[in-house]
């Protein structure tokens, strides 16, 4: 990825990763020591893992999430960089996006294998657990999302640069944050790993002076790597924009569930949780305007457009979206709940216009990129998502049942029957 990057711009995004290295050298070496354990006898024999996590998936899950927030230091060591040089072009975000964009695809996939063995062999069951660890992945996965965005931007018409660089902080913090929760014990969670004060207070003592040490520098040389583009209300770019304020917005949700009992505890008010219907109520009403930009952005032109240039795509995929929102859960599962409609009408939105500009592109032959195509698989697959949320939250059941031997229980047209332990 950097064959091409100048020798100056290489210089000072080495210098900041090394600095990053050097605090987590020093986590290691004071609070962490690997072998603090096992010096100077070693142990005869090792402790095999908990049999739980004897699961193929898990030998990708924790180098993949580790591959994923190493990867978003990459990108906010080209932040950096960029305001150290007052420097925010093209050029540069032409070479610092597929650092991201791979930092972004590993994360994914991470999380991907950790909620399919979460809900295989711990039996959570629905879409997300929001349980506070789980949250730390997301939170950097949201974040990164949004910069993958405002990357194209910048690269495409040089504007979003502050977006662009506050959004490559945000996504290295909040990875830094997740490491805080994970190592320090400060939130109960089945993922919590350590309990040790002294390491939670190292991490939380490195994230706030890489964090205030960043925006302090985004505060005194931000303005000048400041856009001077002015966006059409009807752009690409202000469609984008709308999505990466939905986007962190939904970050920040998140990000206040997950602190919210610590903070609440820590002022002497009280244990509370929040938990699922917090969450979901919220991602709901985020959610749906923004499959409704999704949908429609790819369709804009950058700088400035008018809507009747896609007034017959848009219209016939309102209607196909209407039917289909409809027609979909009626035959799949013979009754219609009205926020399966809506989760569905989204995820048709989406799925419809995407296929349908796809389709337009190759029948007039217009050249398309390999980055295209990707964009394409990328909102199809959140279609997807979108589709098994609706589905499994409105159409799952859960039911606690006593059972003794011979006993049976039916739930919709299964019969259950235990007959031996």
């Amino acid at each position: 990825f950097s064959r091409r990057v100048p020798a100056d711009i290489v210089a000072r995004v080495l210098a900041v990763m090394g600095m990053v290295c050097a605090g987590f050298l020093a986590f290691i070496l004071f609070t962490s020591g690997p072998f603090a354990r096992t010096l100077p006898a070693f142990p005869v024999e090792g402790r095999d893992l908990n049999p739980l996590l004897q699961d193929p998936g898990l030998i990708f899950h924790p180098p993949l999430l580790y591959m994923g927030y190493v990867g978003f230091s990459v990108a906010f060591a080209f932040a950096i960089a960029a305001l150290l040089s007052g420097r925010l072009d093209s050029a540069f975000t032409r070479f610092a996006r597929p650092w991201t964009l791979a930092a972004w695809v590993f994360l994914t996939l991470g999380i991907v294998l950790g909620s399919a063995w979460a809900y295989y062999e711990l039996g959570w069951g629905g879409w997300w657990f929001w349980d506070p660890v789980e949250n730390a992945s997301f939170m950097p996965w949201l974040a990164g999302t949004a910069l993958l965005h405002s990357l194209a931007v910048t690269e495409q018409r040089a504007g979003f640069k502050a977006w662009t660089l506050l959004l490559s902080i945000c996504a290295f913090s909040l990875c830094l944050l997740g490491t805080f929760l994970v190592r320090s014990g400060v939130l109960v969670s089945v993922h919590a790993f350590a309990s040790d004060p002294a390491r939670g207070m190292f991490i939380l003592a490195f994230m706030v002076l890489v964090t205030g040490g960043s925006l302090l520098l985004f505060a005194v040389r931000g303005h000048r790597v400041r856009s001077r583009v002015n966006n059409a209300l009807w752009s690409r770019e202000s469609l984008l924009l709308g999505n990466n304020v939905l986007l962190m917005a939904a970050m920040l949700v998140v990000l206040l569930g997950t602190l919210l009992p610590l903070v609440h505890k820590q002022l002497g008010l009280g244990s509370i949780s929040v938990g699922e219907p917090f969450f979901n109520t919220m991602f709901t009403w985020l959610m749906v305007p923004f499959a409704l930009l999704l949908g429609v952005g790819p369709l804009v032109r950058w700088g400035r457009d008018r809507p009747r240039n896609i007034r017959k795509l848009l219209l016939t995929a309102l209607v196909s979206t209407l039917v289909l929102s409809v027609l979909l859960p009626w035959l799949l599962e013979d009754k219609i709940i009205a926020m399966t409609a809506v989760g569905m009408a989204m995820a048709c939105w989406i799925a419809v216009l995407a296929v349908a500009e796809a389709v337009q592109r190759v029948s007039r032959g217009t050249k398309t990129s390999l980055s295209y195509w990707g964009m394409v698989a990328a909102h199809l697959g959140l279609a997807v998502t979108i589709t098994g949320i609706a589905f499994s939250q409105n159409y799952s059941v859960e039911r606690d049942v006593r059972m003794r031997a011979g006993d049976s229980v039916t739930i919709h047209d299964y019969r259950f029957t235990f007959r031996e332990v």
